[in-house]
């Protein structure tokens, strides 16, 4: 670091979690990242590798507790542990509805990680939060979930990594449109992906307009108010695209745009597929959903 002559240790990559070299001479590894309370966004894949490498080697973590600024929602499917991958490692449903400190909690409760009884773990708790307050994060969690409507659609709108429309990657304002070139004549609102260091170097249908939906208007209100995940965008979009059978290609997508991953279940591409009713799809996720709800009070730190 040119500010402070520190090195930077890389866990994004082939490396995941800290060696006993670079804990020598370390006594508390601080652990301060902003999340968003959804299984597929890896930083609680993070967390539990640190923790187990402080376990392993005998050092304190200290998690300087954040909002989940989506953790008035606990909803989805849990996932199918035969699904495991590097963007769902727990059994937990899409939105999880916990802060980081919490879910370290469930990480040794649960047995999440080698040597649980053997973390060291201090949380630095908030003072007057509650899961359903309105927080909206200072720095951005990741390059592109940088608005807070981003942010409060992404549980819902991450689902269309795993099909073949374009989900605002290219452009300034990801996860809030969707669209591509296959919509011209169905839809009005059009964008174009371009190539944006940073954030996107080649995205999906780069440089050709994309024709579909712009949700940068959400009622954001509204859609906290259902404390429901929104499966209606997706199944509407793919009802009026006008090759199905490409919807859910993955030859455009890369590794971990598999719905199935995504999802976290083996059903829910096909209840897409024929038509199941959005009650019916969400049925399926029980009694595991109501499982999750009851693991999790145990955990809690905030109302």
């Amino acid at each position: 670091d040119l500010a402070t002559g520190l090195p930077i240790i890389s866990l994004y990559g082939s490396k995941k979690k800290p060696s006993e070299e670079d804990l020598f001479d370390i006594d508390i590894v601080l652990f301060d990242l902003q999340d968003v309370g959804c299984r597929f966004f890896t930083h609680i894949n993070l967390l539990r590798d640190v923790m187990e490498a402080c376990a392993e080697f005998d050092r304190e973590i200290m998690i300087l507790d954040r909002p989940n600024p989506n953790g008035y929602l606990v909803d989805g499917p849990v996932l199918d542990m035969t699904l495991k991958s590097g963007i769902g490692q727990f059994p937990i449903p899409i939105a999880h509805g916990l802060t980081l400190g919490e879910f370290a909690k469930m990480v040794i409760g649960e047995n999440w990680m080698k040597n649980s009884q053997r973390c060291r773990l201090t949380i630095i708790s908030l003072k007057n939060y509650n899961h359903d307050m309105e927080y909206i994060p200072a720095i951005s969690p990741s390059p592109n979930l940088n608005t807070s409507t981003s942010i409060y659609l992404y549980p819902s709108t991450c689902l269309f990594e795993g099909t073949i429309l374009n989900h605002g990657r290219g452009t300034h304002f990801p996860f809030t449109v969707f669209g591509s070139p296959k919509f011209k004549g169905t839809f009005d609102f059009n964008f174009v992906p371009q190539s944006i260091p940073g954030m996107s170097s080649t995205p999906l249908f780069m440089n050709e307009t994309c024709y579909g939906i712009d949700l940068r208007n959400t009622d954001i209100k509204k859609l906290k108010e259902t404390k429901k995940l929104n499966l209606e965008w997706l199944i509407n979009l793919y009802n009026q695209y006008p090759e199905k059978e490409k919807f859910f290609d993955q030859s455009f997508s890369r590794q971990i745009g598999n719905i199935d991953y995504l999802s976290g279940t083996k059903e829910f591409k096909q209840q897409i597929i024929d038509a199941v009713s959005i009650e019916e799809i969400r049925a399926s996720w029980e009694p595991e959903l109501s499982d999750y709800k009851k693991i999790r009070e145990k955990y809690l730190l905030y109302p």
